[in-house]
């Protein structure tokens, strides 16, 4: 937690793979996590909270969104913009997630309450499972690692939300079909 709040970059275990995190409340500390991936500042990141009341104090809009809790990418409407180092392109929408978390990474969460965050890899490599599973470079400019051992180790399913129909932009962890159908239940 004081790594973050110092706006380094922490790697944390998710329901899906390990993710690289930082603070998004910093835009310097999200900078530098694009930096240390290998990310261009034009993609987007997502905001990672513990629960739905964190994603709605960071995003107000968000209220009246319905949000689904485990392995999948929300992009959402982002009418007042915000995070606008976090959008890319897009500042009109905003990528969430709501993973399902247990043990110190819940507890590290709960308490900061939500972070920008993407999978721990750099551009096109594999998707870590296990913390020796990324990249060295990244590991050494982290200023905390939690290890939670081994995760499932496929990425969540990002799904667009934004226009008339959900769209799955990334099969990941849930498959499309699968995806589209739990988003439809909302």
């Amino acid at each position: 937690m004081a790594a973050l709040r110092a706006g380094d970059a922490v790697i944390l275990p998710t329901d899906t793979v390990y993710g690289l995190c930082a603070d998004a409340r910093q835009e310097d500390a999200v900078r530098r996590l694009y930096r240390l991936k290998g990310r261009e500042d034009v993609q987007p990141t997502a905001l990672v909270a513990a629960d739905g009341a964190a994603l709605v104090a960071a995003v107000p809009e968000l209220r009246s969104q319905a949000l689904v809790p485990g392995p999948y990418t929300l992009i959402l409407p982002n009418p007042a913009r915000r995070f606008p180092w976090l959008t890319g392109e897009r500042p009109e929408t905003i990528g969430v997630r709501l993973p399902e978390l247990s043990g110190d990474a819940a507890a590290v969460l709960a308490q900061v309450g939500f972070v920008a965050a993407t999978s721990a890899n750099l551009p096109g490599g594999s998707d870590p499972r296990r913390v020796e599973d990324i990249p060295e470079e990244i590991r050494e400019g982290c200023g905390a690692i939690l290890d939670a051992g081994e995760l499932p180790g496929t990425a969540s399913t990002v799904i667009d939300l934004t226009g008339p129909e959900p769209v799955v932009v990334r099969e990941g962890a849930v498959p499309a079909a699968e995806a589209l159908r739990r988003v439809a239940a909302l």
